[in-house]
């Protein structure tokens, strides 16, 4: 029996070393691989803290605060790059003796390019000058490099354009304003940066997960996976991760700014960080826009509808063409048609290029083309003359954030007929004083039929409608984003 006991004690005994024997080498060198990283990270801290002390020393040799938007778009000429050169200005005022950075892509202009880009397009001079870091990796962030599963490309990609930029400057305060989230870790924790973020549209929305998981056909969800319930479930497992890590990076933010009530419900759900969220309207060219005449506006013959919008698949441009060639039908049997549709919009690469020759064909294959006009990335001054003729302003983007193009046009005196979803629908297309301020619709059959009752109004009726129209933006001007910003970012600078 001793014997017996002895040899199965033996065993056992062996048995634990042996599982000791391969437990412990491989703890010892996965904390040996930690303290190495750790140790590595460190190092890579202390190497930036040592170069962001030589970029903000001034000639002097006073220490000067260093400031850095993340914008590799910032030569676009959208809604979004407006905001970007309206907080440059408004933090140039407050802080002049700052340093200031813009780390972009555009590497085929020069920053003075950029600047004169800025002016034409949004009429903008900032006060002192800007320093711009240009990035040569901005194509890991384009959505062409990634057929499928594009989000995480691009987000994992903005972790290498971000590194890029980290390599080449370490700002004091880094402030993300076009929704690359996932570099907010790495300016906070390997930067040593306060951190910010202006987010115009979240990356990922409840709205978004609702499509996969209803199996509805949109521009971010392929038909062949909504025929596919299989599929359909992969896509919604890899859309509620995604949005599970894009919660923890944008929880890193010091500062969240969102630019209208929708953004702001969404964000809160993802991001968790109520406390330190704002919303802070975009600013909006609202004064030179109130400066046009309030008259009937008119065009030798009939009527000018605009539509303003960066030339992006979520703005829904086939939306707008196929609409207006409803309408056209339906005036052919009253009268000869009279009317002119003119989009005007920027192009930031070739694949917007592209975009812009399908809606040519577009515009071809339904016989409106005699009626449709293309305005690529056209001067202010341009713009805000199509703005005082055009009777008319549409907007289709389902979900908009918020629609700086929405509101241009009410201040310019134009009827805007926006689609009934996000900002347009809970920010700026609002009665105001109990009148009505615009109009919204969703389907190819209610834009045309809103069209055509718009056109079908009495001159003095739509007079009134864009008086209350006006009346209603001032809350989006140029001043009131200065003061909500400035005083959201306040937390940066203690």
């Amino acid at each position: 029996m001793k014997n017996l006991l002895g040899t199965g004690e033996s065993k056992g005994t062996r048995g634990i070393l042996f599982f000791y024997s391969l437990f412990f080498p491989g703890l010892i060198v996965c904390g040996t691989l930690c303290v190495c990283l750790v140790i590595v990270l460190w190092g890579i801290r202390l190497l930036l803290q040592r170069k962001k002390k030589l970029v903000s020393t001034s000639k002097n040799g006073k220490n000067q605060m260093v400031i850095a938007f993340f914008h590799p778009y910032c030569n676009a000429g959208g809604g979004g790059e407006r905001v970007l050169w309206c907080a440059l200005r408004a933090l140039q005022k407050k802080y002049p003796e700052a340093v200031y950075v813009v780390y972009t892509g555009d590497v085929n202009v020069n920053g003075q390019q950029i600047l004169e880009g800025a002016f034409r397009r949004f009429n903008i001079r900032l006060i002192h000058p800007v320093q711009f870091v240009f990035l040569r990796k901005r194509y890991l962030v384009e959505d062409s490099l990634y057929p499928h599963f594009t989000l995480l490309g691009q987000s994992l990609g903005s972790i290498f354009l971000g590194w890029e930029a980290l390599m080449q400057c370490v700002p004091d305060v880094y402030i993300d304003s076009m929704g690359y989230a996932f570099t907010l870790p790495l300016f906070k924790y390997i930067g040593g940066c306060q951190v910010g973020s202006y987010v115009h549209y979240p990356t990922i929305s409840t709205d978004m997960l609702s499509v996969v998981k209803n199996q509805n056909i949109g521009f971010n969800n392929a038909d062949f996976i909504t025929r596919n319930p299989f599929l359909s479930k992969v896509k919604l497992i890899y859309y509620y991760l995604f949005a599970f890590i894009y919660g923890l990076v944008g929880s890193c933010s010091d500062v969240v700014m969102v630019n209208s009530s929708w953004t702001l419900n969404h964000i809160l759900s993802l991001w968790k960080v109520g406390n330190c969220t704002n919303i802070v309207y975009p600013p909006c060219d609202v004064q030179t826009f109130l400066d046009i005449p309030l008259h009937e506006k008119k065009m030798t013959p009939g009527h000018l509808l605009v539509s303003v919008g960066q030339f992006r698949p979520e703005k829904n441009h086939p939306l707008q063409i196929r609409a207006f060639a409803k309408l056209l039908n339906k005036k052919m049997v009253e009268s000869p048609p009279s009317l002119k549709l003119v989009l005007i919009g920027g192009c930031r690469n070739k694949d917007d290029e592209l975009r812009v020759n399908q809606l040519r064909r577009l515009s071809e294959d339904l016989g409106v083309q005699e009626y449709v006009e293309f305005k690529i990335n056209i001067p202010f001054d341009e713009l805000k003359n199509y703005l005082s003729e055009a009777t008319i302003g549409l907007h289709t983007m389902w979900n908009e954030h918020f629609g700086i193009g929405v509101v241009e046009c009410m201040a310019a005196g134009t009827i805007i007929l926006a689609h009934n979803s996000g900002g347009p629908k809970l920010d700026i297309v609002v009665p105001h004083e109990g009148d009505i301020t615009g109009f919204l619709a969703e389907s190819e059959e209610d834009y045309a039929e809103t069209m055509a009752h718009i056109l079908s109004m009495s001159a003095e009726k739509r007079l009134q409608i864009r008086k209350s129209a006006r009346a209603s933006v001032s809350r989006f001007s140029d001043q009131e984003f200065e003061v909500t910003f400035l005083s959201s970012m306040e937390k940066l600078f203690k």
